[in-house]
């Protein structure tokens, strides 16, 4: 999944794509109602691309997450995140088994997943080239099989000039 130029800006719901760069800041079209609009510097903006999810080895890049959701969803919308604390929680350890609870909250995990039912409905949430090409190599490895070793032949050798 590539989440690269899609950010989340503090205060604005929903999830926004940068097309462009003013002076004082950046032009974004929002992935849901493609509307454009021009976010000041001052506006507290985050790449998706730079967020990671607290878990108890390591911080785990949102991408990585986003992924394994895709994955278990099979590219399709998960579950609404207004259902309760106690389903979000329960449906992010399946996704995440080892996550902090004591530093991911349910506010969190309901962000995490409204962030990837937006990427879903915008397209987004699909195999990117270089996955599809990577299980294809894969794929291929494990068909081929040994060749048979051809010997190979004595090339004669050049005879000496005399002269």
């Amino acid at each position: 999944m590539n989440v690269e130029g899609i950010i989340s800006v503090t205060g604005k719901p929903g999830l926004f794509k940068v097309v462009g760069q003013t002076k004082n800041g950046v032009i974004v079209v929002g992935l849901e109602d493609e509307k454009k609009a021009a976010m000041n510097s001052t506006s507290k903006m985050s790449a998706l691309q730079d967020i990671a999810i607290y878990s108890y080895t390591e911080e785990i890049p949102l991408v990585d997450v986003l992924e394994r959701i895709r994955v278990k969803e099979e590219g399709k919308a998960t579950i609404g995140h207004k259902a309760s604390a106690a389903v979000l929680t329960e449906f992010f350890r399946g996704i995440l088994e080892d996550f902090d609870e004591e530093r991911v909250y349910p506010s969190d995990i309901k962000k995490v997943i409204s962030w990837y039912n937006t990427l879903q409905r915008a397209g987004l949430a699909v195999e990117t080239v270089k996955e599809t090409e990577e299980k294809e190599e894969v794929a291929e490895v494990v068909e081929e099989k040994p060749k048979a070793k051809h010997k190979a032949k004595a090339k004669p050798k050049a005879k000496a000039k005399k002269e």
